[in-house]
């Protein structure tokens, strides 16, 4: 299957970008085929990652402890070919004038035990395969390789 067209380039927001954004993105760049990729920013970026996100991605081959949360700018939407919200109040606390493309309404992880940071990191995964045309629930995409497959 295919990824859905307009998604070569995706911009996962959340308000701090130290979480569910980060998830979104880490696993959008590790499973997209060659010329697809995403980014993630907050509106109010915390000054780090939630240390449990780190862990939980960790867990699956997946190592974001050295991004950094990242401000939302006006550029990063233009270049965005879908802008998908991760259900945090984005478009209140935004001062670009987004307009909302998706929104996923996931829990947040900030402060939650780690089981539960693993369900919401595990709704992400699944997301993210169905948006890029994956089954659900089968991290490894189809033969087509991915940057996971090809590094």
């Amino acid at each position: 299957m295919m990824a859905e067209p307009d998604a070569r380039k995706v911009l996962f927001i959340c308000v701090h970008n130290s979480g569910r954004s980060q998830m979104a993105e880490a696993f959008f760049n590790s499973l997209a085929p060659e010329g697809m990729s995403a980014i993630s920013a907050g509106t109010q970026p915390s000054q780090e990652l939630n240390p449990v996100a780190v862990e939980v991605m960790a867990e699956l081959g997946i190592d974001i402890s050295s991004q950094r949360p990242k401000l939302l700018t006006p550029e990063m939407i233009a270049s965005a070919d879908r802008v998908i919200s991760m259900g945090c109040g984005v478009a209140e606390s935004c001062p670009v004038g987004l307009t909302m493309a998706e929104d996923w309404l996931l829990d947040d992880p900030a402060g939650q035990p780690i089981e539960k940071v693993r369900e919401i990191r595990d709704q992400i995964r699944c997301r993210v395969e169905a948006l890029l045309g994956f089954r659900s629930g089968a991290m490894t995409p189809p033969s087509a390789g991915s940057r996971a497959e090809r590094e």
